[in-house]
């Protein structure tokens, strides 16, 4: 995924397969979300920004970090997924093999769900860096703010609906447990997202 052509992943995304998929979407949309950061931070420097250098240096170094973060995810989400998959075509014709077949199941549901909620958290700390950037970034490019956080915020909704469709399958109370507190949490990041991009709006529009 990572040295692939943009047009190959889009062949692959949309294939009969099972993955890569929506959370492998939402993970390389958050990548582009903070490099979007990266990007506003690098144009906010100068003696114009001085009184806020350590701000912008801070969004700058670990939206970066998110960056790669988030590529990696994206892989992990395509393998989390071909897990599932090939979990489902085990043989299931003793009880052994059934016992086995089951638990493998479980087991790469719980990751197939887990993933996601990784996405969802790397892209509520970008909603966070957007909320900072905000205010100080540079007016040139403020409109790339808002553009961060409303590409956290669709991370955000895809991401959840992948978290949502693998609970359907999970009987673990741990595993369900863990990961509803993750969905339950995504409202107040959708809430945050849209907050920045109105602010944005308003002192563009001005």
């Amino acid at each position: 995924m990572r040295t692939e052509t943009v047009e190959d992943f889009l062949q692959e995304l949309a294939a009969r397969v099972p993955a890569p998929g929506g959370g492998a979407s939402a993970a390389l949309h958050a990548t582009q979300a903070a490099a979007l950061l990266s990007m506003v931070a690098r144009y906010s420097d100068g003696e114009k920004y001085a009184d806020h250098a350590a701000t912008v240096q801070q969004v700058c170094d670990t939206a970066d970090e998110l960056r790669a973060l988030c590529l990696d995810l994206a892989e992990q989400d395509a393998e989390a997924f071909g897990a599932v998959a090939a979990a489902y075509t085990l043989p299931k014709q003793s009880p052994e093999e059934k016992q086995e077949r089951s638990a493998a199941i479980a087991a790469a549901l719980a990751e197939a769900g887990r993933v996601p909620g990784r996405v969802i958290a790397l892209a509520a700390h970008l909603v966070e860096l957007a909320e900072l950037m905000r205010p100080v970034g540079n007016p040139n490019v403020i409109s790339d703010v808002a553009a961060t956080a409303i590409a956290a915020r669709a991370v955000v909704s895809t991401a959840r609906v992948n978290v949502e469709i693998n609970l359907a399958g999970i009987t673990d109370p741990d595993v369900r447990a863990e990961l509803e507190e993750t969905v339950v949490k995504t409202d107040d990041t959708l809430l945050r997202a849209d907050t920045v991009t109105s602010a944005v709006r308003e002192q563009i529009l001005r």
